[in-house]
């Protein structure tokens, strides 16, 4: 159990970090990578939305399929939860850190 809410910790670790690096690109995007007046800026932006579908879909959700396709249903249930709790502990504590701020 133990275990399991520790990869669960570090999954939704791993999802806050991704996503704050993507926001830190985002908020520089145009000092990072000049002003885009084509259709690539559009592309690449919705790109980018599904390159970030999959990766933190791979982080939530990727153990959790594994422990469930080896039959072990409970475990995976456990470890999806957890991770979903993880994630809104850690979004409670960012709004949290925005209010006092």
């Amino acid at each position: 159990m133990k275990n399991l809410q520790l990869a669960a910790f570090f999954n939704a670790l791993g999802v806050s970090v991704y996503v704050a690096i993507v926001v830190l690109i985002m908020q520089n995007a145009e000092r990072i990578f000049g002003k885009v007046d084509n259709l690539l800026g559009p592309v690449t932006l919705l790109m980018l939305f599904v390159v970030s579908a999959a990766i933190t879909g791979a982080l939530v959700l990727g153990k959790p399929v594994l422990y469930y396709l080896d039959n072990k249903k409970a475990e995976a249930v456990k470890l999806f939860l957890y991770t979903v709790g993880w994630l809104f502990v850690l979004v409670v504590a960012a709004l949290m850190i925005q209010a006092f701020a």
